[in-house]
């Protein structure tokens, strides 16, 4: 067999296996790659030299700068304005905002990060306003489809057609260049979605809804009967407790008053030091007026405002959270002693409650001068600490996490603590890829690296951030680009679609490679059809000597056009569930989108990049 031929059924090959979704993705494209070098058709050098190019690095870095937004809950900030500025009684003027800020948000952190951030959002928005999530979801993930094309790190389909101009020898497409289409897709998209979309749309919720983690605080420390009488009381220098050692300190000369924590003043963390300081801060539990002249005799200043005492306002916050566990049977901690206010063997978090069975009255009322709670399988306990330290301290076989503390700071704590240096991070990348100072893997790579080095994420946290099945997918199959331009498939398939649209033009080849691209997107990957369809569309233009910039472009839209079935994108699948979709439902809102790209591809592309 020719070099041509192995391609023809190595291609053939992956798109029934990729239709036929029984494998990993991730196994199919590896296949295909080795499937090259076991042919011949490439050196083991060039099958596997994807994961080394420029265009895989810089999309492994987005994915790292977009968790960073998340775990910084710049993400959860935004949607908090998006429920309140929606209101209750448009439908309209819900579906723009949430439109543009996914497109928005899309844009800068991609389509797979800015959909799973914003899904929770909408499915809350949707049970408080009281509508139907597929109405809502839909929407949202396929104008994250028209907001990928707003900028390059919108998808990894901009960087491929990007790189693949550069190779050309026509340039890459600039930062914002792909917004001259992008625009019009997205607006387009809006206007069909808002005049068509609730009949098209199905009117029903799905049986698998995300958790709603936006009132989590206040249910735990209401479930804790920590709702109330809640004060952190800040030491004064004046202070007799400034120099006396924790252990020393002690409420049986005020009762009515609880210790429940001492915390450090500059980290709110649980109190390391041996000696209180001035700054530290030590929480009580009780009647607000005990707590006042307590802190008034003692020294201590006393926050007097409407959200003093509110356990959810003092425990639960930007600096630190509040995490459930169940003690597991066969638990190392069976049998241990415990009290409210002690803290826990690693330093850094404090224990606030015990329920055993649902009463938190076995331990609600114990201090530790009554002696604490011996622990058996099956009590709860809620924990208390710094953001970090939950994350850290947690990953222990001794306790089940109830909720993942991460996931909670994700939705609940907008703005959170790294917020701001991950918005100066990003709009720096954004600076660097939009000015062209240096190229785009480097750009990505400087973000993600201040995203560790600025504590944002650890190794170990950025390394989970990653998509790695779309890096996988995207490193795996670009050797099939490279292999159909040297052994001359692309430059034959190219002459097989020039002669099939005769003199009808490029505008007509720009029709061809749409459908083609379409066509295939809807079945597989849009990255791996963008692989494949790439280097036929530059052979295609060389052949009609014509430019490929307007060529990449338009295959970069047809790849964003992936509405038709749930399977087309990650994101078309991440909806399914809570939308309650059927696999039908997709293409009769998807279809007249399909047309819409279809016009902008052939007719409008070619007004902004001449032939």
């Amino acid at each position: 067999m020719s070099p041509i031929a192995y391609i023809a059924v190595i291609i053939a090959s992956a798109v029934v296996l990729f239709v036929w979704n029984k494998l990993p993705v991730v196994v199919i494209a590896m296949l295909t790659a080795l499937s090259l070098w076991a042919s011949g058709v490439l050196t083991l050098g060039q099958a596997l030299g994807g994961f080394g190019d420029p265009a895989v690095i810089f999309i492994a870095s987005l994915f790292v700068v977009s968790s960073g937004l998340e775990v910084t809950g710049v993400t959860a900030w935004a949607g908090q304005l998006l429920i309140r500025g929606a209101g209750e009684e448009s439908r309209t003027r819900l579906l723009l905002l949430t439109m543009a800020l996914v497109a928005l948000l899309t844009a800068l952190i991609s389509v797979n990060g800015a959909v799973a951030a914003l899904l929770p959002v909408v499915v809350v928005i949707a049970v408080r306003l009281r509508r139907n999530s597929s109405q809502l979801l839909m929407p949202l993930v396929f104008a994250a489809h028209a907001g990928s094309l707003l900028a390059l790190t919108g998808t990894p389909v901009n960087v491929l057609v990007s790189e693949a101009g550069i190779d050309a020898g026509v340039g890459g497409f600039g930062f914002f260049e792909f917004a001259l289409v992008g625009v019009p897709l997205l607006i387009g998209t809006m206007a069909i979605i808002i005049v068509f979309g609730a009949k098209l749309l199905p009117e029903r919720n799905g049986a698998t809804m995300p958790a709603d983690f936006s009132r989590h605080a206040k249910t735990l420390v209401e479930q804790y009967g920590l709702a109330s009488g809640i004060y952190q009381l800040r030491v004064r220098a004046s202070s007799p407790f400034v120099g006396m050692a924790a252990s020393e300190l002690s409420m049986a000369e005020h009762p009515g008053l609880q210790l429940v924590a001492l915390q450090e003043g500059e980290t709110s963390g649980p109190l390391r030091r041996a000696l209180i300081a001035e700054g530290d801060h030590i929480v009580v539990r009780g009647d607000g007026e005990l707590a006042a002249a307590f802190a008034a005799q003692k020294h201590m200043a006393f926050r007097d405002d409407k959200t003093t005492g509110q356990g959810e306002e003092t425990l639960f916050n930007r600096s630190s959270g509040l995490a459930e566990v169940v003690i597991p049977p066969r638990s190392g901690l069976i049998g241990e002693t415990v009290f409210p206010g002690m803290v826990t063997d690693s330093g850094d978090l404090i224990i606030l409650a015990v329920q055993r069975a649902g009463d938190q009255a076995e331990a609600g009322s114990v201090t530790r001068d009554a002696g604490g709670v011996v622990l058996r399988s099956g009590d709860t306990m809620l924990l208390q600490g710094t953001w970090k330290a939950l994350d850290v301290h947690l990953d222990d076989p001794d306790v089940l996490v109830v909720n993942s503390p991460e996931l909670v700071r994700r939705q609940a704590v907008p703005m959170g603590p790294g917020a701001r240096q991950a918005v100066v991070i990003l709009f720096a990348m954004v600076l660097l890829l939009a000015t062209g100072i240096v190229p785009p893997a480097v750009a990505g790579l400087l973000a993600a690296g201040a995203i560790i080095l600025t504590g944002i994420m650890s190794v170990e946290q950025s390394y989970r951030a990653i998509g790695w099945t779309t890096v996988i997918l995207v490193g795996a199959m670009m050797p099939l680009s490279t292999a159909m331009v040297e052994t001359g498939a692309a430059q034959l398939m190219a002459e097989h679609l020039v002669a099939l649209v005769g003199d009808a033009g490029p505008m007509a080849l720009l029709a061809g490679l749409f459908l083609l691209t379409a066509i295939m997107g809807q079945l597989i990957s849009n990255t791996a059809t963008a692989l494949i369809v790439i280097p036929i569309g530059v052979a295609a233009a060389t052949a009609m000597g014509i430019s490929p910039r307007p060529v990449l472009m338009s295959t970069a839209v047809a790849a964003a056009a992936s509405f038709l079935t749930p399977i087309a994108t990650p994101t078309n699948l991440m909806v399914m569930g809570p939308g309650g979709y059927n696999f039908s439902d997709y293409w009769k809102l998807g279809l007249p989108l399909l047309i819409w790209f279809f016009v902008v591809s052939v007719f409008i592309v070619p007004l902004i990049w001449r032939f």
